[in-house]
């Protein structure tokens, strides 16, 4: 059984760069060679989640109308996409416009496969030890999305500014019955950069931004994965 390991994050700010006119290698190596001096601080791994939203999708509406409040559901874990999911983690990241910060719950192991449907996720929530508020907000909400992507880590000489790029974008289609996963979108082309840091340092990270040749975008993972498989 899980331990009771609740995490909350400060709030910080995310900058986000959706890139499609450079390869993932290109962008690594401009971030290597940049001024701030970029080292990567972990191995590079397989990001895989499974996006809730409401019956009526709210939380995607939310995101396409720029609500200042902004929340996603999800159940993280890395490593293999289908098959035992040894160590997931709830999470809510929650975004109040520029600013953001991710609660995080352990949860029991379960299978994903093509038999998953609602008892997985419910056997999930039984044995793990979840404020009851979070328990009954995921027993309100349905698998919307899944999504998987391949992500490397690095950080700044100074330490106060993370990087992110994710490539290999994967969507699928998930919902709790009759998922053969087979209605999915890879996207081959997009690098998706995120660079993350306190709220005090807004000022350097547009410098650090600015350096790049790429604009800053508004970019939503979950937002794109909807728009590939339900628009």
């Amino acid at each position: 059984m899980p331990h009771s390991t609740e995490q909350a994050e400060p709030l910080r700010y995310e900058r986000k760069f959706l890139i499609t006119g450079y390869s993932h290698k290109d962008v690594e190596q401009m971030i290597k060679f940049h001024p701030a001096c970029f080292s990567e601080i972990y191995h590079e791994r397989t990001v895989n989640n499974i996006y809730f939203d409401t019956p009526g999708f709210g939380h995607y509406y939310d995101n396409v109308e720029g609500s200042q409040d902004r929340l996603k559901v999800r159940i993280r874990w890395y490593g293999e996409l289908f098959g035992t999911v040894g160590q997931p983690v709830l999470e809510h990241k929650i975004k109040k416009g520029l600013l953001g910060k991710k609660d995080s719950y352990a949860l029991r192991p379960f299978t994903l496969d093509g038999q998953f449907d609602q008892r997985q996720i419910l056997n999930a929530i039984s044995g793990s030890e979840l404020p009851q508020q979070v328990r009954d907000e995921l027993l309100s909400l349905r698998p919307a999305l899944m999504n998987s992507y391949t992500r490397r880590y690095f950080m700044s000489a100074d330490k106060n500014f993370r990087i992110t790029i994710d490539h290999s974008l994967s969507y699928y289609r998930i919902s709790y019955g009759s998922n053969t996963f087979t209605n999915k979108s890879i996207d081959h082309n997009a690098t998706v950069l995120e660079l993350k840091y306190d709220s005090a340092l807004e000022q350097e990270a547009k410098e650090i931004g600015a350096l790049f040749p790429f604009m800053m975008t508004k970019n939503s993972k979950y937002l794109t994965g909807m728009e590939r498989l339900f628009l």
